[in-house]
């Protein structure tokens, strides 16, 4: 299916990568990938290659990077970048999270490096970040699953200064912290999904108002006995399935049924394998999402999700050049990074041996597709709204990323794949506050923004 694509990355030395995350830079595309040890990279397409524009302020290379996410913090329009510093297994560690904030003239701040929040500091060794607009406020805060110390909920205070609420939320659980998930899909709001290792996985579902209750047993979601990694919302027919990976452990493709969540995966899902980043995407522009996972020494795997009246049908695929079995795959993270319409599939390497970085993309004989990129009030990418689009007498359903996979984030727009059908024929879009807007004949092969609804 895949086809290897490495060679778009002008300059790909081998490393210690992990989490990645596709982020919006004032409406430029670039690939965030976390190193440990090593430079963090800020790839961005530029001259029909991906170049590293990484600043020294986010290549921060006395630092151990794993996990990174975007979201705009302070309601600018512009996302700030959360990186995840982890020097230890679990429990307390040396050196903190940045949490960076790009500045008038180009360079980036951490807010974590000033003083008024220096009593806040991420000191806990964590695993992934997501950013929650919990309230619909357009203003984000930055979630952290830590490994054996509390859980985070980083937003600004009144004053400007950084508040960890997950005290206040009930959220601040202490665990085996790995894979998060964050969208509406316990609700009609921006929900958690927590898959963790050492415990049961918590499902914290929006109230309404921006509290949360957990309803990880009430669902049958919790998993108690196996260890999580990655996580991901996956098009279960006009509404989300869940489908994440168990390290060396059965996998789990999670459908709701009457009241509770049935698991849906067939033996060759779940057969386990030493799993890291679990993604949904269309690669391929055929109409169906397929599953992508990452494992860590052993081949990958990719599965077609079908759509049928009483439930899915999976279908495992030649992964090509994407089984990458001697790849120590740690994060991976989807992109339309040069504009074609095309995903391309960004996956960090490194762990037990320096690597280079991969890029994978699909070989398909479908050329029509749509992507709509929804806009907060502040004019920053919607993370966390819902996607609808109408064609072919199906409806399909996308979550713009606020934080998947695990230790990644995805690019923050709706990317659907039209597979026989030529353009599209009524988008809707919801924002994590209720408010929707729907286009009719969008068309196809392009991307529409779409600004939140004034008035």
């Amino acid at each position: 299916m895949f086809q290897d694509a490495s060679g778009l990355i002008a300059y790909n030395p081998p490393g210690f990568h992990y989490g990645a995350a596709a982020v919006d830079f004032a409406g430029r595309s670039a690939f965030v990938v976390a190193g440990f040890g090593g430079p963090n990279r800020v790839l961005a397409w530029s001259g029909g290659q991906l170049r590293d524009v990484a600043s020294p302020e986010l290549a921060d290379e006395g630092r151990q990077a794993i996990a990174v996410a975007a979201g705009d913090l302070d309601g600018d329009g512009r996302e700030e970048l959360y990186v995840l510093n982890t020097d230890t297994f679990a429990g307390p560690k040396r050196h903190a999270d940045r949490l960076f904030k790009l500045r008038p003239d180009g360079h980036w701040d951490d807010l974590f490096a000033r003083p008024e929040n220096a009593g806040v500091r991420n000191l806990a060794a964590g695993r992934s970040v997501a950013v929650i607009d919990r309230r619909g406020v357009g203003r984000y805060g930055f979630f952290v699953a830590n490994y054996g110390r509390p859980m985070r909920l980083y937003e600004l205070a009144p004053g400007g200064a950084l508040a960890d609420l997950a005290p206040p939320l009930d959220l601040a659980r202490t665990t085996g912290g790995r894979g998060v998930l964050s969208l509406p899909v316990f609700s009609a709001y921006p929900d958690l999904f927590c898959v963790n290792e050492q415990g049961p996985n918590f499902a914290f579902r929006n109230r309404g108002d921006g509290t949360f209750q957990e309803v990880a047993r009430d669902l049958r979601l919790t998993d108690c006995d196996e260890p999580g990694r990655g996580v991901t919302a996956v098009d279960a027919g006009c509404e989300f399935g869940l489908c994440w990976g168990n390290w060396d452990g059965p996998h789990r493709l999670m459908v709701r049924g009457a009241g509770a969540w049935k698991d849906r995966a067939t033996p060759g899902l779940a057969f386990p394998s030493a799993v890291r980043t679990v993604i949904a995407a269309d690669f391929d522009n055929d109409g169906t999402d397929e599953l992508f996972f990452n494992n860590l020494g052993e081949p990958n795997r990719v599965f077609r999700v079908g759509v049928l009246e009483d439930g899915v049908e999976l279908t495992m695929l030649d992964a090509g050049a994407a089984l990458d079995p001697d790849g120590y795959g740690t994060g991976a993270a989807v992109c339309d990074i040069d504009g074609d319409g095309v995903l391309e599939l960004l996956v960090s390497r490194g762990e037990k041996a320096a690597q280079p970085l991969a890029i994978f993309k699909a070989r398909s004989p479908y050329s029509n597709w749509l992507r709509v990129r929804p806009l907060t009030r502040f004019g920053a990418p919607a993370r966390g709204a819902v996607v609808r689009a109408e064609y072919g007498g199906r409806v399909r359903v996308k979550g713009v990323c606020a934080g998947s996979g695990y230790l990644c984030q995805m690019e923050p727009v709706a990317h659907f794949g039209l597979g026989d059908a030529r353009a599209v024929e009524r988008v809707t879009v919801t924002w994590p506050d209720g408010a929707s807007v729907v286009l009719l004949n969008p068309g196809g092969n392009r991307t529409v923004t779409v600004p939140y609804p004034r008035g």
